[in-house]
């Protein structure tokens, strides 16, 4: 059976993490749910769980977001499906612990595909339509990093950092319309991030008060998308480190990031 009473939620990213967080939390509100990554298996299986469970529309598509083109293949295949994009979560991403000269060209182009072109890309495609509706949501999954000094050669906290400004830039425009936009700001998440990056020991050696789980995160991230707040940076900690780090003078800022670490 379908729900239809909810909106209509497409997350990137959806397999695992903060993703599949947003997806039980949308689904669980009676939203029906487009999933996006690049593991169909994790992604028919979380499907199929959340339509039996909350009896809402989930569905499956397998792309990868670092090929050129694949925002308009994703809306295709929203269109296809008869499936209308209420809620957009932008929340793919990848990083690389290795600095920008050691990074082969098509990892930089991959970071920048999917956490840069392909966001703005799917904001762009979907949000007009929410507007001309009256109603959209929007969380852009950028980091605390984005309010932390550069490290050295790292693209990420660049990335993070556009991230966060083009999501208030979109909100003051979208906002009128009836859309909100957020950037999700999360510090160091219990999810595979560090895994894949391949952070986990040393991650796990940071103290337990420094870290949050998937859910909480999420949720914090989509009562502020509904207070129609553009800057969630969830937990007491995290938001004394962002409040900090951002008022550091440059210099400092520059000399502390060489000796920063990435987070997520």
């Amino acid at each position: 059976m379908t729900n239809r009473s909810g909106k209509g939620a497409l997350i990137t990213g959806a397999s695992a993490g903060l993703g599949e967080a947003f997806a039980r939390l949308l689904a669980a509100e009676g939203h029906d749910v487009m999933l996006v990554a690049r593991r169909t298996e994790r992604l028919q299986a979380l499907a199929d769980e959340l339509s039996a469970t909350h009896g809402v529309r989930a569905i499956v598509c397998t792309l990868d977001l670092s090929v050129v083109g694949s925002a308009a293949q994703v809306q295709a295949a929203a269109e296809s499906a008869d499936f209308q994009v209420d809620i957009l979560i932008n929340n793919a991403g990848l990083a690389e612990p290795v600095s920008f000269l050691n990074l082969p060209v098509d990892n930089v182009r991959a970071m920048i595909e999917v956490m840069i072109t392909g966001l703005t890309e799917l904001t762009h495609r979907f949000a007009q339509g929410m507007a001309d509706r009256g109603w959209g949501r929007i969380i852009n999954v950028s980091s605390l990093s984005a309010f932390a000094p550069n490290s050295p050669g790292m693209l990420y906290t660049g990335i993070k950092s556009y991230v966060l400004n083009i999501s208030q830039a979109l909100d003051m425009q979208l906002k009128p319309s009836g859309v909100h936009v957020t950037a999700l700001c999360p510090g160091f998440t219990w999810t595979e991030f560090h895994d894949t990056q391949g952070t986990r020991e040393w991650a796990n050696q940071l103290p337990a008060f420094a870290w949050q789980d998937a859910p909480t995160v999420v949720k914090a991230g989509w009562e502020a998308v509904t207070r129609g707040e553009p800057v969630c940076v969830p937990g007491v900690v995290n938001k004394a480190v962002a409040s900090f780090t951002k008022h550091l003078p440059e210099r400092l800022r520059y000399l502390f990031g060489k000796h920063a670490r990435m987070v997520h």
